[in-house]
């Protein structure tokens, strides 16, 4: 196993499975809005219908990932768990991240999970497509290079068809169909976001369950998204 197998290795497993257990935490101990979990579910069910299942099997004209990537991945990662984990990932340590720094970059507004706010998409999508510049570009680049075809997916509409390189750096391509994902993911996760917090509000106050719509800013105060 190389240093850079076990660095994708421990990204994976970690940005996957801290959030699985850090998020319920919160939730159960109500240091978070309620909401916050259902953004969680929804973001995880999303990103594996919208790309995360068609690119690890390579359901149309695409690769499957243990094609595409190193034997030693596939042992650590095997491909019938691929999918979640990186799910997982994406619910935790990007959706619930981009929310969390949104909320903090715009003065802690609550306001901004209620409507539309176009400084708030901003940061959101920033940290969705940047982050996943960097992972195509040192985590995954291996499996993500040219050549190797990955499928067609509900968010990620080109499909191997049409899959220009948009730049290069330092030998490493970064392509449109692995942006398009989180570039229509982003505005998909903030519309949930606004959805789920609002019907918050509508829900019946119960004082002892802390979840009622005048919790929702002391929660926020105090922790996170």
């Amino acid at each position: 196993m190389t240093e850079e197998h076990l660095r994708v290795i421990i990204v994976v497993y970690t940005s996957a499975l801290l959030p699985l257990v850090i998020v319920p935490l919160l939730h159960w101990r109500k240091k978070i809005p309620s909401w916050s979990l259902r953004v969680y579910i929804v973001s995880f069910l999303f990103c594996a219908l919208g790309w995360e299942l068609w690119f690890t099997f390579g359901l149309l004209d695409g690769d499957p990932v243990n094609v595409r990537r190193a034997t030693t991945l596939n042992e650590w990662i095997p491909e019938h768990i691929n999918w979640a984990m990186n799910s997982l990932a994406d619910a935790g340590s990007i959706a619930l991240v981009a929310l969390w720094l949104a909320w903090s970059l715009t003065g802690k507004n609550s306001d901004i999970f209620r409507h539309w706010h176009w400084p708030a998409f901003a940061i959101m999508m920033a940290y969705c497509l940047g982050q996943n510049i960097i992972v195509e570009m040192y985590l995954y680049h291996d499996q993500l290079a040219i050549g190797k075809r990955l499928s067609w997916a509900p968010l990620a509409p080109t499909g191997p068809w049409y899959n220009p390189t948009l730049f290069e750096f330092r030998g490493r391509t970064i392509t449109l169909q692995g942006q398009v994902p989180w570039l229509l993911m982003t505005p998909i996760l903030y519309w949930l976001t606004i959805l789920l917090a609002n019907s918050q509000q509508k829900m019946p106050q119960n004082p002892e369950s802390g979840n009622s719509d005048e919790t929702l800013k002391p929660s926020l105060a105090r922790e996170t998204v």
